[in-house]
């Protein structure tokens, strides 16, 4: 740190102007007592107060005006003719005696007030001595303290270390007198006053503040360097002029700015913005804007909006292709004249909207790109038009544009959810052949259509490749799996699914229960069907009707009824009451063990509830009369059958058939037997074989 920076420029020159008498006052009273004072070994100390007096009260004015001179002594300065540099003057020294005191005071404690007043008098003395050769500057400048001939090593270290730290402090203050002047700028304030419309409050706008008037300040010192180097210019160039006598002496110097060097570099929210390649990125954002954000649409009126009005009001079964050429032939539209039209339809007419949008495809002025077709192809999945999704994809070819990543998501959606599994997996290998890793709703559309599809399998590979990329598939996406491999009895696989639903987090809810206990029912495993209802009760679900009945199944299969029995009995002492499902579960039960008593019991018990016995009881109930050789009761179960014919499944006509044979109703088995076949159902063999030996060995049907 250079004391010419500090005391600006011109101070060091004026401090010549001190006044005489205090110099020679110092000198002569300092005479006897420099060398003692500047070997710092010595000790002997200045004993003479009486010199020193007016220099002791400007030392103690210091002090109490916390280092800041309001008067001095006449013998010092005089305070009506103080200028600007002998103020800079003044805060210097008063800053430096007062540091210097502190550390002569720390140094020498056994010294009273009076002889470290003289220490500091010679010290004083000294520094006013260089700063009138110029000597202090070169000093204060050095990285190392120059040794004195008067001090000694240390103490002029220490007059060094002082000095430096003085003009440090000095330029704090300074820089902080500045940066309040620039805090109360106008520019300042009206930033600061937008910052506070758009909402900044508190300390970052307090930071934002200083920070501007820092940039105000750094701006206001860098155009004052340019007047000082242009001044500095003209001054040496008029110089040179009268030096060398010219005849152009009064042609004036030419001022230039420094030559600068490497590039100008700006920055904004970190990003160097000098870089060409954001000048590349401008030029594409602007095409782009260009292509998106085109000018304004042309100005319809006159015959071409009576065009238009009437384009606006067709029907949904209307031609639009003859206004649409009459409109293009008024108008001559461009892209944005096109988007104008489409939105207007969109809202007004959508019902002719899609149809008109594909006419518009073809047509150049439109300037038609892979995202227009893919959004009328997306219109036609939402509405489920596959021939019309096919149609635009053929004319989307032909056209040379093809489908991207975008265009085959949507087809996925769409061929999933019509069930179309083959198009769907045709759809999603091509995305994968361009590169696209599926997200999260891709893997649930096509998973969704195995399920739909009857292939769980197909679906669970997905998910764990969905696992492997470390995408967590949702529960919805688990639980459908889940019910798929119960319903097919697939026991195993729906054990694999719950564990994978154990180790992803999931909470075990009625249904997941409820759908384990139907897989190995299904299957035949009642224990671990036991098992499972027995953890869902001591996890404090209830178990439901449909969930008891899976579970009484699973005894069925087994013929256990005692088990089954216990377990009614149990949940009865809980408050669980049979439902619809648990009674048609043991109807069948019953109705096979050929219990006619009980099975009517428990009809009774199904029409207390109010409720419409399902299908699977008039099966049931048409397979123990038929068996039971009741010709009347099993004539009006098969009427019922009959009647509800849509509803039955191929394993459901093939028991009534069975059953009609085994109780010689041979007719009526082969009454059922066609109506299978005018439904598509192929029978077993099994069924025919059976059927054809009724035939041979029918005999009268039983009378009741």
């Amino acid at each position: 740190m250079n004391l010419k920076h500090l005391i600006f420029r011109k101070s060091i020159n004026h401090i010549s102007k001190l006044s005489p008498k205090p110099a020679s006052t110092i000198s002569a009273a300092i005479s006897t007592s420099l060398h003692p004072i500047s070997g710092v070994q010595s000790s002997a100390y200045i004993k003479n107060p009486k010199p020193i007096s007016p220099f002791i009260r400007c030392i103690h004015l210091t002090r109490e005006t916390k280092l800041s001179y309001a008067s001095v002594e006449a013998n010092v300065v005089s305070s009506d003719s103080e200028d600007e540099d002998d103020g800079t003057t003044k805060e210097f020294l008063s800053r430096f005696v007062w540091i210097m005191r502190g550390k002569l005071s720390e140094v020498y404690t056994d010294c009273d007030k009076e002889t470290i007043n003289g220490m500091l008098l010679v010290i004083v003395e000294k520094v006013v001595e260089e700063m009138e050769k110029g000597g202090i500057q070169r000093m204060v400048g050095l990285k190392v303290a120059m040794p004195s001939q008067d001090f000694s090593e240390d103490l002029w270290k220490t007059v060094w270390e002082a000095s430096n730290m003085v003009l440090e402090d000095m330029e704090k203050a300074r820089k902080k007198e500045r940066m309040k002047q620039f805090l109360q700028a106008e520019e300042v304030k009206e930033m600061c006053r937008f910052a506070g419309e758009v909402g900044i409050r508190g300390d970052l706008l307090r930071e934002l503040r200083f920070k501007w008037a820092k940039e105000k300040m750094e701006e206001n010192d860098f155009y004052e360097s340019l007047q000082r180097f242009r001044s500095g210019k003209q001054e040496k160039g008029g110089n040179v002029l009268k030096e060398q006598a010219v005849a152009a002496e009064d042609t004036p110097a030419v001022a230039s700015l420094p030559k600068r060097k490497g590039k100008i570099k700006y920055k904004i929210y970190g990003l160097d913005l000098s870089d060409p390649k954001w000048a590349e990125v401008a030029d594409k954002i602007h095409e782009k804007e260009e292509m998106l954000w085109p000018l304004e649409p042309k100005p319809i009126s006159g015959k071409c909006k009576l065009v238009m009005d009437k384009i606006l009001s067709l029907k949904k079964e209307d031609d639009p292709s003859q206004l649409l050429a009459e409109w293009i032939q008024l108008l001559q539209p461009t892209r944005v004249d096109w988007i104008t039209l489409l939105d207007k339809l969109e809202q007004q007419n959508p019902g002719i909207h899609l149809k008109v949008m594909e006419l518009v495809l073809g047509e150049e002025s439109f300037q038609t790109n892979v995202r227009d077709y893919t959004k009328l192809i997306d219109a036609y999945a939402k509405e489920d038009r596959v021939e019309d999704v096919e149609r635009i994809l053929r004319k989307m070819v032909e056209n040379g544009i093809m489908p991207d990543s975008l265009t085959i998501t949507v087809l996925v959606h769409m061929y999933s959810k019509v069930g179309n599994v083959a198009r769907a997996n045709d759809a999603f290998e091509s995305l994968r052949n361009y590169g696209f890793q599926p997200d999260t709703k891709i893997y649930n559309s096509m998973m969704m259509a195995y399920i739909n599809a009857g292939e769980p399998r197909q679906g669970e590979q997905l998910l764990r490749e969905m696992e492997t990329r470390d995408i967590k598939p949702s529960e919805e996406i688990y639980m459908a799996l889940l019910r798929s491999y119960s319903r097919r009895g697939d026991a195993v696989g729906a054990g694999r699914i719950a564990n994978s639903m154990q180790f992803a987090g999931f909470q075990h809810n009625l249904e997941y229960f409820a759908l384990l206990v139907e897989a190995y029912g299904q299957a035949g495993d009642y224990d671990q069907a036991r098992s499972n209802f027995d953890n869902m009760i001591k996890l404090g679900h209830k178990p439901d009707d449909k969930c008891t009945a899976n579970m009484i199944a699973a005894y069925e299969k087994k013929n256990l009824l005692d088990k089954a029995l216990n377990l009614l009995m149990e949940l009865e002492k809980d408050g669980f009451e049979p439902g619809i499902e648990t009674y048609t579960v043991l109807v069948d039960w019953l109705g096979r063990l050929q219990l006619v008593d009980e099975t009517e019991k428990l009809l009774d018990k199904i029409a207390e509830l109010g409720e419409v016995p399902p299908l699977k009881v008039h099966v049931s109930l048409c397979d123990m009369y038929s068996r039971a050789r009741s010709e009347k009761k099993a004539l009006q179960a098969v009427g019922v059958l009959e009647a509800r014919k849509d509803e039955l499944g191929p394993n459901e006509f093939e028991r009534i058939i069975t059953a009609l044979c085994a109780g010689g109703f041979v007719q009526d088995a082969q009454r059922i037997l066609q109506l299978m076949e005018a439904k598509g159902f192929a029978a077993s063999e099994q069924v025919k074989f059976s059927l054809s030996a009724s035939q041979v060995f029918s005999q009268k049907r039983p009378k009741t």
